[in-house]
Order: C-alpha cells, then sequence, then structure tokens
C-alpha cells in the first residue's frame, strides 16, 4: 500500500470543496478560506485529519450546484494555517491521492459531504514508462527554458526528474496552459503511459512556439541585432 493510501485508511466520508480548478496529487495548493461554511469546514478539520477533497467544478457550464456523483476529484490535505483576526484565513495544502465522488451524505454540515473511494494508477510496464518520461520531461524543460527566457526570469529551472513518471504526469499536468477541462480528463485517467503520451503529443505542439517567442523576445531586447551573424555568403 502507498504512503497516499495510508494517509486515507479509514477515511471514508469527505468534506468537499468544490473549485474551477483541478488539483493533481502532490501539487501546492494555496487557498484563502472566507466564506462562513468553509471556515466551518476547516475548524472541523483541525479537529480531525485536515483532509477534503478539491472537486473541479464550473458554475457557468454545470446543470447542478455541486459536482456531479462519479465525478473524480482529489484529496488536500492541509500542512500550514494562517489565521486572521477576522476570522478569514490562508491555508496551505497538497494534493494526496484521487477519488471517486459515490454519494453525498446527508449532515447538518453547512458544506457538501460525501462518501468517496480512492485510486492510483495501475501498473504497467516500467521501460515504456521510462522512456515516455524522459521524452516529456525533455521537452517540458526546453518549454520551461523558453518560458524564463521570455519573462526575463532569472532562477534557476525547476528539477524536472523522469525517475518518477507518476509524479512526472501529474507535475507537467499541473504546470500546463490548458484548458481547465483537459486537466480534469488527465486527473482521470488511471494509466501513467497514457497520461504521459497525452502530455507528450501537447507539449509537442507547443514547445517550437515557445521556443520562437523566446527567440523574438531575446531579439526585441537587443533592438533586433541578433548576437549571432547570419553568413550570406
Amino acid at each position: 500500500m502507498s504512503e497516499a493510501f495510508d494517509k486515507v485508511t479509514g477515511v471514508s466520508e469527505l468534506p468537499i470543496f468544490p473549485l474551477a480548478l483541478v488539483l493533481f496529487p502532490g501539487m501546492p495548493l494555496p487557498l484563502h478560506i472566507f466564506e462562513p461554511r468553509y471556515r466551518q469546514m476547516l475548524s472541523d478539520l483541525r479537529a480531525g485529519n485536515s483532509l477534503f477533497g478539491v472537486s473541479y467544478y464550473d458554475a457557468s457550464t454545470s446543470e447542478k450546484d455541486m459536482p456531479a456523483t462519479g465525478h473524480v476529484g482529489c484529496v488536500a490535505e492541509v500542512t500550514e494555517t494562517q489565521t486572521m483576526p477576522d476570522g478569514r484565513s490562508n491555508i496551505l495544502t497538497v494534493g494526496i491521492i484521487r477519488y471517486r465522488l459515490e454519494e453525498y451524505v446527508e449532515r447538518d454540515d453547512p458544506y457538501l459531504l460525501a462518501r468517496v473511494s480512492y485510486f492510483e494508477d495501475e501498473e504497467e510496464d516500467a521501460t515504456l514508462l521510462s522512456e515516455s518520461a524522459r521524452d516529456v520531461a525533455e521537452t517540458f524543460t526546453r518549454i520551461a527554458r523558453a518560458v524564463r527566457t521570455i519573462n526575463d526570469e532569472r532562477a534557476n529551472l525547476p528539477d524536472i526528474s523522469d525517475t518518477e513518471p507518476q509524479r512526472l504526469s501529474f507535475l507537467v499536468a499541473a504546470a500546463m496552459e490548458v484548458d481547465t477541462d483537459i486537466k480534469q480528463d488527465l486527473l482521470e485517467l488511471r494509466s501513467t503511459a497514457e497520461r504521459l503520451q497525452r502530455l507528450r503529443e501537447m507539449l509537442g505542439r507547443a514547445v517550437s512556439n515557445y521556443e520562437e517567442r523566446a527567440r523574438i523576445h531575446e531579439l526585441a531586447k537587443g533592438n533586433g541585432h541578433s548576437v549571432k551573424k547570419i553568413d550570406l555568403e
């Protein structure tokens, strides 16, 4: 059993926090808690296990006022809390493991509560995963380097390791600038190989655009004068 499963052992019900975003396992999520119902939720979490569910929910497109049963979300664990004098809080959470929302539980709590089941990716061929992870890590690093150039950033690039394919797939999926619905699709996949393949395709389509923008940005900084001379002979 994984460390993620260990954290949710015996936890069959979760408070559900619908948000217009997708949280992936292992990824950080800072939140500002100000609504009374979620202040109550945070207070209850302090007395319990610090776990709640983050479910992607877009009120503008949904027919219901809550995520539907069968929805896939990600468990968040509160790791840091800063409470303000007026009762609002800033919290830092991290994604733990994915869940399937089985059914809502009727309680007197002001926030949503649901019975959930947990899952992780299926076991797959390590050699295949290693090859895909290496390609994804290399292309993502190229894009990150180009973005750093475009934004005139001097900080070191993050360490993008291909030794943990599943973790890499979640990291890249979280960082990609794509529609939230696409992120949700990636979250729901139970195959690391398929997630990496989809990411490889998306990164492959995007990398040349980012690198061209970075090249133009560097030229613009030099008022059109390229550092490398062009040999016309």
